[in-house]
């Protein structure tokens, strides 16, 4: 109190002392934001540009300038979504000023980053969509990228698994290719990422915190992505991190607490299920000394191997301005366990943005820079499918110190003293192999954007970054570990066991990116225009310094391969690229984009290739016939279309004639001794670019005043001299098979958006956000000549058998088809073992009755978003559906049968529950390409459900508090049998399965 009283003595001292001598004096200005409820609007932008100053409203919404020379001045305030608001204000002494802001009209004035520049919403002639911030999913998140899960249509985003930092694969409009690359290009801030990962790491994405993004921005069409011609067949997405603003510094702090636990586990028989199978089998193969070595336990080896998950992340920022540097530095920590036992991740990440401007705003700084190091311990996922298979009657120990104290199939006669093929035991697997890996990741960049002041509409940019990475680390199994115990080595009688490999990798990449950008308003003939013209370079490079084996006699055995002249990993991409954007009346918009690119993975005949684009945008709501519409506020037509590059399925040398060692089925006997031998790889100087054509038209619209909002785009892809492998006939002397450009694909869809504010009352707000996308894929040419007898290329190798394979590109079908025989069913429904149609009818049972069934690509794939504010609440929950995916339950056809069961080798394995419905003996291989095992996987999955409580002034008022709860992968309704539907491929394998998070955060802003 004496403080507060103190304080009343010194402002009324100041303020009669500015009253006195006002003219002489500096003033303030304050005042509070409101939207257009009247609620408090923090973050505010608040500026006066002609004294460059400025700061930020907090979280009342209230804003204060201090040292205000007395005067008039022009202040404005700008918030993403809201119209720019602009005052004129006269200080003296102290003044107070009060804005109401509202809302942009479906944020048509929101600035968008699109390819080499920005622009507005309302001026957008191709399929392009924005995520901001508080858009994003809610929770704990390893990787950027599951932020934006079922919240863009056209986008499919699905975790690879559920160990941590595992990331994800991304389909934007289904993908363009079969044997190159189907990921979409990343950009961060200006910085095109190498798609391919760095040894050591989950995935790439995952040394990027998720906290430091402030939006995705998706360009899905080729009038949007042909700005990056080579890179933009499958799509672009660009994300830019968050940044200082003008005003005191504001610190931040977010603290989460999560809890893991096992959703589902795998459908196999419980130990009481299988002591009775055992027991009561009545098969030539379950013979007695079999059913023999049943045990008196009941181990439930998935509880053995899983455990609850218990997770810390923390992030500090702290950001304004100091004169005219805008900054934000941020620091991330996470530590995440696994639902597997042993895996862990922890990643330590540090940002820092600088935004300075230098003569008088004419040129324009943006330094970025992010590093991170990640910690990792990877389990031995070969558990998950050993606890599917372990006999469940065996105990978890063993009761002596063999092979670790650890439960193993024994044989006395053997060499090595365990029995056969046997499955090592779960745990040990688990228990006795460390598998570490330190990653370091460093993404920056420094960009200048200079207005000449000589030519005010013209401004040069300058963009220099780079991505490094470093990975190595070490995989250490015990020695006495059965999973690789050896006797006998070389002759020996020593018992030897045991890993103990190294490995280390680093990538280097460097890019430069120049362009100029003419804009200027024609206002005597209502025009404008935009011009854009520049050149980028970019430069890849990775080294794989070793990778040693230490466990025979501890020597280290670096690469031996020869170095030749083509031998270092590098390759390089050089561009040429404009695009020019004319708009008339505000309501005809046209745009033109071309790109030349040079790569060096292409010979010199082919090495350029050029990427043209067109767009149209007709604002139809802008006409005078539209103009008293009390329903439609806002409606474009968009038509698109351009072609697009790839070049990431061919590897950096393979036009070039190169020798490459053979494997160890391909050796040359001299003297009794085995050799590998250096002989030529397969090699095609006639490689060039995989092309895609895109088609698009679109239509935004904006109901009631934008209360409803969204798009619908139809779309076409076709994508041209497809990368396809081609195998060698025999007697080449080649050792690969090689890539050529054979063949084409197409892909066509609809998408359909949707977004309303179903309640806006002042202390009751209710948004929903729905969006549907159609998509089918078709292969239309495989071949360079019609060849009617080619059925195609098998795909999709599986567990069970020897060699076999499940799916198969067809030219007519889908790719990636399942390729199976067509079972028969009794009158009961129950499959028949070794019963199938004969299709062609020839009165046998051949290759030739494959048929091609279903696909592992969904038709259609929707996303449901809702979210409310209740007075200081706040909520909401997402929800993703895929439609007509189908899986193959590897599980159940590898393990569901007798004869894995009962296995001929002299041991016990546990089978899935599924050999209850079938009772299927496994005899022969043909029932694992049964269409039985093909399973619809259309699920309707709620990813996300949160909840939150602005709590308000704590720490005497020092910070604001906010807490906040959810629940993550919260329930999946499925017909799937399998322990999870969404199988990325379409082949459920021993899938790591995707564990149910429960956090508790909190944060404070100061």
């Amino acid at each position: 109190m004496k403080e507060f009283y103190l304080l009343k003595y010194v402002i009324f001292f100041l303020l009669s002392f500015t009253i006195l001598t006002a003219s002489a004096q500096t003033g303030s200005l304050s005042g509070k934001v409101v939207d257009e409820n009247n609620e408090p609007l923090p973050g505010v932008s608040i500026s006066i540009k002609s004294l460059n100053t400025g700061t930020s409203t907090d979280v009342n919404g209230k804003f204060r300038l201090t040292s205000l020379p007395n005067g008039s001045y022009v202040l404005s305030a700008s918030f993403l979504g809201y119209s720019l608001v602009t005052r004129t204000v006269n200080i003296k002494g102290d003044s107070s000023l009060d804005i109401s802001m509202v809302p942009d009209l479906q944020y048509l004035n929101e600035i968008v980053v699109i390819g080499y520049g920005t622009q507005q919403k309302s001026d957008i002639t191709g399929a392009v969509s924005t995520i901001s911030s508080k858009d994003f999913q809610k929770g704990v998140f390893t990787s950027p990228e599951q932020l934006i899960a079922g919240k863009v249509a056209g986008v499919q985003i699905t975790s690879n698994s559920g160990a941590p930092g595992s990331g994800s694969t991304i389909r934007i409009r289904g993908g363009s290719s079969l044997n190159a690359s189907n990921d979409p290009l990343i950009v961060l801030d200006g910085v095109p990422l190498d798609n391919n990962g760095i040894s050591g790491a989950p995935s790439a994405l995952s040394l990027i915190n998720p906290n430091d993004i402030e939006t995705f921005t998706v360009l899905k069409d080729a009038s949007s992505t042909a700005i990056y011609g080579n890179r933009g067949s499958n799509g672009v997405i660009l994300i830019t991190t968050k940044k200082g603003s003008s005003g005191k510094p504001v610190l931040s702090f977010g603290s989460n607490a999560s809890y893991g636990t096992l959703g589902r586990k795998a459908d196999i028989l419980s130990a009481t299920e299988f002591k009775d199978l055992v027991k009561n089998a009545n098969l030539p193969i379950a013979t007695s000394a079999l059913k023999a070595l049943a045990g008196n336990a009941s181990t439930d080896w998935q509880d053995e191997i899983y455990q609850n998950a218990f997770s810390t992340e923390n992030n500090f920022s702290i950001s304004g301005a100091t004169k005219n540097l805008p900054y934000r530095v941020s620091l991330g920590y996470l530590n995440q366990d696994g639902v597997l036992k042993t895996g862990n991740i922890q990643r330590t990440s540090l940002a820092l943005n600088l935004s300075p401007k230098f003569f008088d705003n004419s040129l324009k700084v943006d330094v970025n820079l992010k590093g991170s190091y990640n910690k990792n311990r990877y389990a031995d996922q070969g558990a998950i499918g050993a606890a599917a298979n372990f006999d469940p009657s065996q105990a978890v120990l063993s009761g002596n110190n063999n092979y670790g104290g650890y439960w193993e199939w024994l044989d006395a006669a053997s060499t090595n003293g365990l029995r056969g093929l046997s499955p090592k035991n779960p745990l040990g697997l688990l228990e006795q192999k460390d598998d570490n890996s330190d990653v370091y990741r460093s993404i920056g960049n420094v960009q200048f954007d200079y207005t000449l002041p000589f030519f005010k509409d013209l401004k040069a940019n300058l963009n220099l970054g780079y991505d490094i990475s470093k990975g190595s680390g070490r995989i250490l199994i015990n020695d006495v570990a059965a999973s690789t115990f050896k006797r006998f080595i070389d002759g020996s009688s020593t018992a030897r066991s045991g890993v103990n490999n190294e490995y280390l990798q680093e990538k280097t990449n460097m890019v430069g990116d120049f362009y100029l950008n003419y804009a200027k308003d024609l206002k005597s003939i209502k025009s404008r225009v935009d011009i854009t013209a520049g050149t980028s370079y970019q430069a890849f490079q990775a080294n794989e310094y070793f990778f040693a084996d230490f466990s025979r006699d501890g020597v280290k055995r670096p690469n031996s391969d020869p170095n030749f002249d083509n031998d270092k990993p590098e390759n390089r991409l050089l561009s040429y690229y404009g695009r020019a954007i004319y708009t008339f009346d505000n309501k005809y918009i046209l745009t033109g984009t071309v790109r030349a690119d040079g790569s060096s993975r292409l010979s010199p005949d082919n090495r350029w290739g050029v990427f043209p684009s067109g767009a149209f945008a007709w604002r139809i709501s802008q006409e005078s016939f539209m103009a008293d519409s009390k329903t439609i506020s806002d409606l474009k037509l968009r038509l698109g279309y351009g072609v697009t590059g790839q070049q990431d399925g061919i590897s950096n040398y393979s036009y070039l004639g190169n020798y490459a060692l053979s494997n160890n089925t391909a050796q040359y006997e001299l003297g009794g001794t085995f050799f590998n031998l250096y002989r030529p790889s397969a090699y095609n100087p006639n490689l060039k670019w995989e092309e895609t054509i895109t088609s698009n038209i679109g239509l935004d619209y904006g109901l009631f005043n934008g209360r409803i909002y969204g798009s619908v785009d139809y779309y076409k892809k076709k994508t041209q001299d497809l990368l396809n492998v081609i195998t060698q006939p025999a007697g080449t002397n080649f050792i690969n098979e090689f890539i050529a450009n054979v063949g084409s694909m197409e892909n066509e869809g609809l998408e359909f958006i949707v977004n309303t504010a179903a309640i806006d009352k002042p202390d009751f707000k209710l948004n929903f956000g729905f969006n549907a996308t159609f998509n089918k894929n078709s292969i239309t040419k495989l071949t360079s000549v019609l060849d009617p007898s080619f059925i195609g290329n098998k795909i999709g190798g599986i567990s069970g058998g020897t060699g076999n394979t499940i799916q198969i590109n067809s030219t007519g079908y889908n790719r990636a088809s399942f390729y199976v025989y067509q079972q028969v069913y009794n009158e009961a429904g129950k499959p028949l073992e070794d019963v199938f149609v004969d299709r062609n009818g020839d009165g046998l049972l051949t290759d030739n009755d494959l048929y091609r069934y279903k696909d592992a690509d969904a038709d259609i794939f929707l996303g449901f978003t809702t979210n409310f504010t209740y007075k200081k609440w706040n909520g909401g929950f997402v929800l993703r559906s895929n439609i007509n995916n189908y899986v193959y339950n590897n599980v159940a056809s590898s393990t569901g049968t007798y004869r894995n069961i009962f296995n001929p080798l002299n041991y016990l394995n546990n089978g899935s529950s599924d050999i209850l419905n079938t009772g299927f003996s496994g005899a022969g291989d043909r029932y694992f390409l049964s269409d039985y095992y093909i399973q619809n996987a259309s699920f309707l999955r709620m990813d996300n459900i949160n909840l939150g409580y602005q709590v308000g002034k704590v720490m005497n008022g020092k910070a604001n508090l906010r807490i906040n709860a959810n629940a993550q992968n919260v329930f999946v309704i499925t017909k799937y049998k399998g322990i999870d539907p969404e199988i990325n491929g379409g082949i459920d394998n021993n899938f790591y399965p995707r564990p149910r998070t429960f956090v508790l955060g909190l944060n404070l802003d100061f």
